[in-house]
């Protein structure tokens, strides 16, 4: 049984003749983002489809919070948004800072073409670099840049049969980071530092249990700080360095 609220979202996705095929998509497990084709986003609505994870509240307030930190960014700034998916982050931080150079990294190629679609869309100009976290990006820009955002994947092999049936629609690689679900987050808190200018900022989602972890592998080099999501669980490792972290 599809909510009345759910419902009324299909009918104003489908085309003529086309709501039956919805409806049955989504008793089949669907997301109903993907149904409807788009997320708002912060300031930006970005096309979504099965290639990429779908943007959520807790990755908004991600963003907010980036925002908050940072506050101005003009010429001269850069900003690396790491798996970047449909590039939602990095777009949202364009918009806010239009001056600013802004690069959205990515492993996955496909993800990539949602991304570069999106940026056409809404007129933005985001540079986007398909690599492995750090990898994608030109060693020019080691202690260069001034704020990371990352939503790495951050669910372990034994969580995933456990998430819910639309979740596991989306791309397993964009989820599992591997047996411990850190993975990703480890190796960002490993090389963030050598990227970041002084005072430079990185803003990291986690899983709720990996706070105390997270903070470990983050605090070895950068001021750092766990802040909860919005319904209390530590949800974003936010690190500085060299300079106090919180704002």
């Amino acid at each position: 049984m599809i909510p009345a609220h759910e419902l009324r979202r299909l009918q104003g996705a489908a085309g003529e003749g086309g709501l039956d095929d919805l409806i049955e998509r989504r008793l089949a497990g669907e997301p109903l983002q993907y149904l409807e084709g788009t997320v708002q986003f912060g300031p930006v609505e970005v096309v979504v489809d099965p290639r990429v994870l779908i943007p959520r509240p807790e990755t908004e307030y991600l963003w907010e919070q980036a925002v908050a930190a940072v506050g101005e960014a003009g010429h001269g700034s850069v900003i690396v948004d790491l798996c970047t998916g449909s590039g939602a982050v990095a777009l949202a931080l364009k918009h806010r800072y239009p001056q600013a150079r802004v690069i959205g990294s990515d492993v996955s190629e496909k993800a990539l073409e949602v991304a570069a679609v999106n940026s056409e869309l809404l007129s933005l100009e985001v540079e986007w670099l398909v690599g492995d976290v750090f990898d994608a990006l030109p060693q020019t820009l080691r202690e260069r840049i001034d704020l990371i955002t990352a939503n790495p994947p951050y669910v372990s092999q034994l969580e995933y049969p456990n998430l819910p049936r639309d979740v596991r629609h989306e791309p397993h690689e964009a989820l599992v980071a591997g047996p411990q679900g850190t993975e990703l987050i480890e190796r960002i808190a490993e090389e963030a530092f050598w990227w970041l200018g002084v005072g430079g900022w990185v803003f990291c989602e986690i899983g709720e249990t990996h706070g105390e972890r997270a903070a470990k592998a983050f605090g070895v080099w950068l001021d750092v700080d766990v802040r909860p999501d919005l319904t209390g669980r530590d949800r974003y490792v936010v690190g500085r360095k060299g300079a106090p972290c919180c704002v």
